[in-house]
């Protein structure tokens, strides 16, 4: 990673010259005022297409093993890859795209000076990629507590986070840094038949309806959640959990009724909303 791909990879991250209609940019389903997530249940593309899921937060993506919801993308160099050609996406033909770039002076010096050569596919990768991998967070008020400031939560923050560690059992999703394991889980949720989750990738019946784990820093504006965006707010999310899910194909053993009351529902909520970070970094700070 050099600065000049760094501010090459943001350009193109935020320039609708990669989809086919030019209409949309990485941006458009990655707003960084979400942390860089979408706000819509599934995102729409050049058209006015719908995809099958929501688009989830970059932030902190750098740190992740796998990617996308079924983990198909082992690099963020391949992930690009996904939506600028997925029909229901950015639509685009990857020489229509390097012609393109290649035919903006801007973009054909940048390329030049960065790589020494005009526009690749593995330069745009690359260089969007170096850019994503800035997009970093961390400095939450939950942080703080974890750091010794046993002011930084509120009374109410503080059961919420006891409940989050104990009766609920969300930490044996969430946690570490990233507040997820990374793995996969079928969370309650009956899947739709147009999308199988990690069994689309592994192959295998038993990953049906498994999808990767979320990571829940600055989950309070990364809604709506789950997948594919059905759920609208943390509420729903937790009411969801309490009663132990839907009794889905391949549910999780962890999916189980917590019988949380009302308040301590509340409490869990006002915890995941100490989840957000001050400040999201990205780009050349």
């Amino acid at each position: 990673m050099t600065v000049g791909k760094i501010e090459l990879g943001r350009r193109l991250f935020f320039d609708p010259i990669l989809s086919s209609d030019r209409s949309i940019s990485c941006a458009s389903c990655h707003e960084p005022e979400r942390a860089f997530a979408d706000p819509r249940a599934v995102s729409t593309g050049v058209a006015g297409r719908k995809g099958i899921r929501n688009s989830p937060t970059l932030v902190n993506v750098a740190y992740l093993r796998e990617l996308f919801w079924d983990g198909g993308a082992l690099t963020l160099e391949n992930q690009v890859l996904a939506p600028l050609q997925d029909h229901n996406e950015m639509d685009a033909e990857l020489s229509v795209v390097l012609s393109r770039l290649a035919e903006d002076d801007a973009y054909a010096k940048a390329f030049e000076a960065e790589f020494g050569t005009e526009p690749t596919v593995a330069n745009l990768t690359q260089s969007i990629a170096a850019y994503e991998r800035t997009i970093v967070s961390g400095g939450s008020r939950y942080d703080d507590y974890k750091s010794g400031t046993a002011t930084a939560l509120t009374a109410t923050e503080r059961i919420g986070l006891e409940l989050f560690e104990g009766k609920a059992g969300c930490v044996s999703c969430h946690s570490g840094f990233l507040l997820t394991s990374a793995g996969y889980a079928n969370n309650g949720l009956v899947h739709a038949e147009a999308d199988s989750g990690r069994a689309r990738i592994s192959l295998d019946s038993a990953d049906a309806g498994l999808f990767r784990i979320p990571s829940l820093r600055n989950v309070a504006i990364t809604g709506p959640y789950m997948h594919d965006g059905r759920m609208n707010s943390l509420p729903d999310v937790i009411e969801h959990y309490d009663r132990g899910g839907e009794d889905a194909r391949n549910q999780d053993d962890r999916i189980i009724p917590l019988k949380l009351s009302s308040s301590e529902r509340s409490a869990i909520v006002a915890f995941l909303e100490s989840l957000t970070d001050r400040k999201i970094h990205e780009g050349i700070q």
